[in-house]
């Protein structure tokens, strides 16, 4: 292979694309570079004005003007880093959110209508010959915090949800089929009942696959939000994916004007019950029961989202 061949095929690769006009009418009323940094910021861990410059490799200059336009549009929020006050902090609004899920939704029809154009039988084909592509340019790189992407469910990701949950629990804690069903009914009244603007999905792809989720929804007490089914696939724990959903439960739950965030979790899940210190839960009460097979003892957690910085 030559470098005349990796042009000619990064040539041909960006006519296809062009071809799905990849331009202001796609992105509208956005640039391309613009779109791209409302991406970062709907699925980055970095959302620290420095570290998008850093990551996007961006002039300065440059990147501060398309916040002030997206600060002007009511995208986003500028504010002081809590971990340090010399960097800016960028937080989506809910416009801004809703802006970034319209931007991706445009994208995924375009390749979706790229894709339709491959013949089934084809298509397997292609995609190994991606991922051969990502392997061999990565050069056996392990996964990084920063190649995970937090994203909302697409058609099929809810039923994932299910099963993974039913396998992962049977496989390290022995529940039975009851938990399944547990699950199933959870994700089954979001699907068919949710408010977009106060209950959300969040899904957490790594190399195009999904290895973690996370649900919040509106629990029966006032202006509180319940966080529900934290998973992390056992072959991605260790790059953070845990704290990174239960974080985006709390950003989102606080900006949409909950006052509480509780979950209901057993003490045998140890994990992800450090990851809930850690975020300020506190917990207020326990019970041992008899569910899914076990005999466990089930705690209640509360965050008070007026109380704990951002």
């Amino acid at each position: 292979m030559t470098v005349q061949d990796i042009r000619t095929f990064n040539r041909f690769y960006t006519n296809v694309i062009g071809a799905l006009d990849y331009s202001r009418q796609l992105y509208a009323p956005y640039t391309l570079t613009e779109s791209r940094v409302l991406y970062e910021l709907a699925h980055s861990p970095r959302t620290d004005a420095a570290d998008l410059r850093t990551e996007l490799t961006l002039d300065a200059g440059y990147l501060s003007r398309i916040l002030n336009k997206f600060e002007e549009d009511g995208l986003v929020e500028r504010t002081p880093s809590a971990r340090d006050p010399r960097r800016v902090h960028v937080t989506l609004t809910a416009r801004g959110r809703e802006t970034a899920a319209l931007l991706a939704e445009r994208a995924n029809e375009s390749v979706g209508a790229l894709l339709a154009s491959v013949p089934p039988a084809d298509r397997p084909r292609l995609s190994e010959a991606m991922r051969t592509v990502r392997e061999i340019l990565s050069d056996g790189r392990a996964p990084r915090r920063e190649d995970v992407v937090l994203r909302d469910p697409s058609p099929g990701d809810l039923g994932w949800i299910v099963q993974r949950n039913a396998a992962l629990y049977a496989s390290e804690f022995g529940w039975n089929a009851d938990y399944e069903g547990l699950v199933a009914r959870i994700v089954a009244d979001f699907a068919e009942d949710h408010d977009p603007h106060l209950e959300r999905v969040w899904i957490a792809e790594l190399e195009g696959r999904p290895v973690g989720c996370v649900m919040c929804v509106r629990d029966e007490a006032p202006a509180t939000a319940r966080l529900r089914l934290l998973l992390v696939e056992r072959d991605a724990r260790g790059l953070g994916i845990g704290d990174r959903l239960v974080r985006a439960v709390i950003d989102f739950a606080r900006g949409v004007g909950y006052r509480e965030l509780v979950l209901w979790t057993n003490d045998v899940l140890a994990s992800a019950r450090r990851i809930y210190q850690r975020h300020g839960f506190v917990l207020v009460g326990e019970k041992p029961h008899r569910s899914f097979g076990k005999d466990l003892n089930g705690q209640d957690w509360r965050l008070d989202l007026h109380g704990t910085p951002g």
